[in-house]
């Protein structure tokens, strides 16, 4: 059981007679944010004041009358203008905690249809390797799909590649003027990512190298013979040098369904927007226009738009990202009937999202909801976009290899007693998992700091001391020769008489409050922070409360318990945020 569902729904029974709103007023009972308050807090009252009049406590009395089971709590208090604090039994916490140690899983049951996303996260150009720009989007769009899915939605994840812009005719450029056979033959790959370079560094200094690439893409957009014969052959090399990345992060989607699969359908699109007179001719373009709703004009009486207009295709009949964009929400709408459909880009393109989210409901799609979930970029400590010592853009790759390099150096001098194979094992899952978390343990609309010195660190937020705090806990049972599996067949009497004890127990008792925080605002920091907080809490029951050497077998196994609950709950959630753990470090 949710126990904080639990006790929205007994505030909302209380609250039905008082006003017609039961359920909105009930959101208002939380996690109480220091523990002199209690375990949670009921903060209706006040609220509740604006529709019902008179004395806040008077009303905050009411609802505490009003509640049909009181069993459940230790002691119900108002205190200042009207907060109510709600302290559980321990009889409670210990029913709970028992539940959680008999089931196969932490995760909260579902009932009902589940509804359906897509959520578009990643989206690479694959002409070119994936850099640290594509860090952000990648793994936060994955955690997003992870946590909705451990919540009963029926997620669809889709990779919405960049497989057709103009990247490809430099490619195709480069390909038939400054190909090396050699290099080709040994590393076709790699001399791709040799000849886009070259041919950009070109094309900003000569325009006639640049009319060139434009040319090729245009061609490859008429269905060109040789050029899309030179496409098909580019881009099983550029999916594999994607997919090596994605299982370095182990991140899979349902669906890559880029801009090439799009391409047959742009002309109806197009096409559409007009017969239903949403978009106008404009020098020759075919444009979407945002009039101000007030209808306000300028000087020469033309009305005025609240921003830019959304060309769906250009003078020279080439069609935008734009007509794509709306081409992939008809094709996912009809194809996946969702509910909601999320892209995780980032924030610098927040009018496009704005405009297309605009022009899909005008176009008809008003019962699916659009979200853009934006984010700001990684900065180096200089405060500027994260670069290489030379000033370059850093590769991802590059990225993940320092990270495991760096872990190396610090799973070597902290466990020494491990293999060198042990320590490398442990040293790919520290790095990768301490790039992730660095990550997804910001509130993800901010820039963030890259640092790697306090992402490996065992101090502080971040995914290597919540590993190593797992390891430690698992080595309780190595140390105590206890198999889990044989010894939680009979499930003990857990017993929480040390506020250590009882604290760890609430916090473990919050983890689907923490998902469902994390789900509904889309910010996976919220999962993070109720990690960091559980493994704390941990930390404090491990430093009171003596498990091996106990002073009862009873109070043994029931602290053991404590621990198998708490390990199940560590890796679980950082399993949701895509990062993996290990035994020993």
């Amino acid at each position: 059981m949710n126990v904080l569902d639990h006790l929205r729904a007994l505030f909302a029974d209380a609250l039905r007679p008082l006003t017609e709103r039961p359920e909105d007023y009930a959101l208002h009972v939380r996690p109480a944010q220091d523990p002199k308050f209690g375990d949670y807090q009921a903060n209706c009252a006040m609220p509740l004041r604006k529709e019902l009049g008179g004395n806040p406590r008077e009303i905050a009395q009411k609802i505490i009358d009003n509640l049909p089971d009181q069993s459940i709590f230790e002691s119900i208090e108002i205190a200042g203008p009207g907060f109510i604090n709600l302290c559980l039994t321990s009889d409670a916490l210990v029913g709970e905690l028992g539940t959680l140690l008999g089931s196969d899983s932490l995760l909260p049951a579902t009932s009902g249809p589940a509804p359906t996303m897509v959520i578009d996260y990643s989206s690479p150009n694959v002409a070119k390797p994936m850099h640290v720009g594509h860090l952000r989007s990648t793994i936060i769009g994955d955690a997003l799909a992870r946590i909705h899915r451990a919540l009963g939605w029926n997620v669809i994840s889709d990779n919405h590649l960049g497989d057709w812009g103009t990247q490809f005719g430099m490619l195709i450029h480069g390909w038939r003027h400054y190909r090396d056979d050699a290099k080709a033959k040994e590393n076709p790959l790699a001399e791709l990512a040799r000849l886009y370079r070259h041919v950009n560094e070109l094309g900003e200094n000569d325009p006639v190298v640049a009319r060139a690439a434009r040319d090729e893409t245009v061609k490859l957009h008429e269905g060109d013979e040789e050029n899309l014969a030179l496409w098909k052959e580019f881009m099983p090399w550029c999916l594999e040098d994607l997919h090596r990345i994605y299982d370095r992060l182990d991140i899979r989607f349902d669906h890559e369904l880029g801009e090439s699969f799009y391409q047959p359908m742009l002309a109806e699109t197009a096409k559409s927007l007009e017969e239903k007179q949403m978009a106008t001719p404009s020098d020759g373009a075919l444009c979407v226009f945002f009039p101000d709703p007030s209808g306000k004009t300028d000087d020469d009486d033309n009305v005025i738009q609240r921003f830019a207009p959304m060309i769906v295709r250009k003078a020279d009949g080439a069609f935008t990202y734009a007509t794509t964009d709306l081409a992939s929400i008809r094709y996912r709408v009809e194809e996946f009937q969702p509910d909601v459909i999320v892209y995780v880009v980032d924030d610098r393109q927040s009018l496009h999202f704005q405009q297309l989210f605009e022009v899909a409901e005008k176009w008809g799609y008003t019962d699916v909801q659009f979200e853009h979930v934006a984010f700001g970029k990684i900065t180096g400590k200089d405060g500027k976009p994260y670069k290489t010592r030379q000033g370059g853009t850093v590769g991802l790759e590059m990225l993940l290899d320092e990270g495991i390099t760096r872990a190396k150096a610090s799973v070597d001098e902290i466990s020494p007693d491990l293999s060198e194979e042990e320590r490398q094992q442990v040293a790919e899952v520290v790095g990768i998992g301490a790039i992730k978390y660095a990550d997804l343990s910001q509130n993800r609309i901010s820039d963030y700091i890259f640092d790697w010195d306090k992402m490996i660190s065992l101090n502080g937020n971040t995914a290597t001391y919540l590993q190593y705090v797992y390891a430690r806990n698992r080595s309780i049972f190595r140390r105590g020769e206890i198999d889990p599996a044989t010894f939680f067949a009979t499930l003990p009497e857990i017993v929480l008489d040390h506020p250590s004890e009882r604290a760890l127990a609430l916090i473990l008792l919050q983890f689907p409050e923490s998902l469902q925080q994390a789900a509904g605002d889309f910010k996976p920091n919220m999962l993070t922070t109720y990690l960091f907080d559980l493994a704390n809490a941990y930390n404090g029951f491990f430093r009171d409360c003596p498990v091996l050497k106990a002073p009862s077998e009873s109070l043994r196994a029931s602290r053991l318990a404590l621990c198998e609950l708490t390990a199940r709950t560590i890796r679980t959630g950082l399993d949701l945020l895509g990062i993996k753990t290990v035994e020993r470090m």
